[in-house]
């Protein structure tokens, strides 16, 4: 079965380069009857906004939020769709991890993301703002099997952004844990069919 939690739960890893005193952390894990490479491919390459709960999730926040709806949208990749939106990629390790990042004002209808260098995302304060970081881990049990984990964490630059953050928080964010429950055992099934099938990544 996945699990959760919530707090600091996350073993240290390469997160904390980026935000290693978040205001809200999230982790989420499974075990995997699949290659850590192959599980890494499938998350990566995932249609996450493709499960219907989770498409149900967004189209809710829009309504409440009053957000203009999004396009009718080409199917991507979990990461490509994100860079797509302006997050960046602040780390990769080929087959094991991938980590991204963007600050944004979730609390705003038509949320924006914008991407910030590697290189200066841990001391980036510009107010107003919070950073958000998640990854993508896949860590080898065995030949055959790995652990899966997806962790996000966020900080608000200020404390004019913390307050609006934990308003947000309390109204969104039993739904974004949801998302986040939907779509770890929806990877697994994928990265096992896939492993069952043949087992070839991209």
């Amino acid at each position: 079965m996945p699990e959760r939690s919530g707090g600091l739960a996350g073993t240290p890893g390469t997160i904390d380069r980026f935000i290693p005193h978040p205001d809200v952390a999230e982790r989420h894990a499974a075990n995997v009857h699949a290659p850590a490479e192959l599980v890494l491919d499938t998350a990566e390459h995932f249609d996450m906004l493709g499960l219907p709960g989770v498409h149900l999730l967004i189209r809710m926040r829009e309504r409440f939020l009053g957000a203009a709806r999004a396009p009718e949208r080409t199917v991507r990749g979990l990461v490509e769709e994100t860079l797509r939106l302006g997050w960046g990629e602040l780390a990769r390790t080929p087959g094991r991890e991938i980590v991204m990042g963007a600050v944004t004002r979730p609390w705003e209808a038509n949320v924006a993301f914008r991407a910030v260098p590697p290189e200066r995302f841990a001391g980036f304060a510009e107010p107003d703002l919070v950073k958000i970081v998640w990854t993508l881990e896949a860590e080898p049990l065995a030949a055959d099997r790995a652990r899966f984990v997806t962790q996000t964490r966020v900080v608000a630059t200020d404390d004019a952004a913390r307050a609006k953050f934990r308003s947000y928080w309390t109204k969104f964010g039993a739904g974004i844990v949801l998302i986040r429950k939907l779509a770890v055992p929806a990877m697994k099934r994928e990265a096992e069919r896939r492993w069952r099938a043949g087992g070839a990544t991209r």
